[in-house]
């Protein structure tokens, strides 16, 4: 009889634990379903760009004055990556310091975007800094679709389209700078770290200047960086962009204590059309 109790005991137990992991299966299996529904019923905003695409690849050199300190690029790679099914720009940000030069100072400087096509906003970044002794990591994905930034085991609540630094960059290429009178700022929420900050845009002047890549007719904007930036910089960052549709860097500079140290344009291709300010 004992044994006959024992054999009905297990075989409910088992009946049970089954049951459970059934119940379980099935709410597993709803949240995922709710989870892509919710994806698929967002629609997502839609960005005009003429400014940029695939393999787009613009080369720098970096110095002090006359002095050539290191080289740089921006690069969209070739093929597109994919994030939540969307498609993506795979977006490189690169500095180093010349082979010459890095026994009295390296630098090591690397950014990734993962930057969605259509709407211009950021699903992944990454953010490697080596300068002399100095070093920062950084990464940070966002869900898009519930406006939440993930940074490592830990979720902050964003706005939406919230930005990382190199997005909020290529995001103002897609902008009607053109039309904005010198003087005028506008602001984007960039996200680094664990908080969103606004960041300034401020449109300074129009002017003509010469790299090594030609001579080029620039719209001069100055990005009001707080943290995360693309230079360890307390200083003012200035930006040459070409007064085109396609607003290419020509030049990036930023305040040092003995001046400033500059990004000139040598080389581009891969560019989305013509680049119209390009004088010579």
């Amino acid at each position: 009889m004992n044994n006959i109790r024992n054999s009905k005991k297990f075989i409910l137990a088992t009946l049970a634990v089954a049951i459970v992991l059934s119940l379980l299966t099935i709410l597993d299996n709803k949240v995922k379903n709710l989870l892509i529904a919710q994806q698929q019923t967002k629609t997502f905003r839609y960005v005009s760009n003429e400014a940029f695409g695939y393999n787009e690849k613009l080369n720098y050199k970096v110095g002090y004055k006359f002095i050539t300190a290191g080289t740089g690029y921006f690069h969209i790679q070739p093929n597109p990556v994919y994030r939540n099914d969307r498609e993506c720009y795979d977006v490189r940000f690169e500095v180093r310091s010349l082979p010459s030069l890095e026994m009295l100072y390296k630098v090591r400087d690397r950014y990734r975007t993962v930057l969605d096509v259509a709407g211009i906003f950021p699903w992944e970044f990454e953010q490697s800094i080596r300068e002399g002794n100095y070093k920062r990591d950084a990464r940070a994905v966002f869900d898009q679709v519930n406006n939440i930034a993930t940074v490592k085991d830990k979720q902050y609540k964003v706005p939406e389209y919230v930005h990382d630094i190199v997005s909020a960059f290529y995001y103002t290429r897609t902008l009607d700078l053109q039309s904005m009178k010198d003087g005028y700022t506008f602001y984007l929420k960039q996200f680094f770290k664990d908080t969103t900050y606004t960041l300034g845009v401020k449109i300074h002047r129009r002017e003509t200047i010469d790299v090594e890549a030609g001579k080029f007719r620039c719209i001069v904007i100055e990005p009001l960086v707080v943290k995360g930036g693309l230079f360890k910089s307390d200083g003012s960052i200035f930006i040459w962009l070409s007064d085109d549709e396609r607003k290419i860097p020509v030049k990036v500079a930023t305040r040092i204590l003995i001046g400033f140290v500059s990004a000139d344009l040598v080389s581009y291709s891969g560019t989305r059309g013509p680049v119209s300010a390009k004088l010579n």
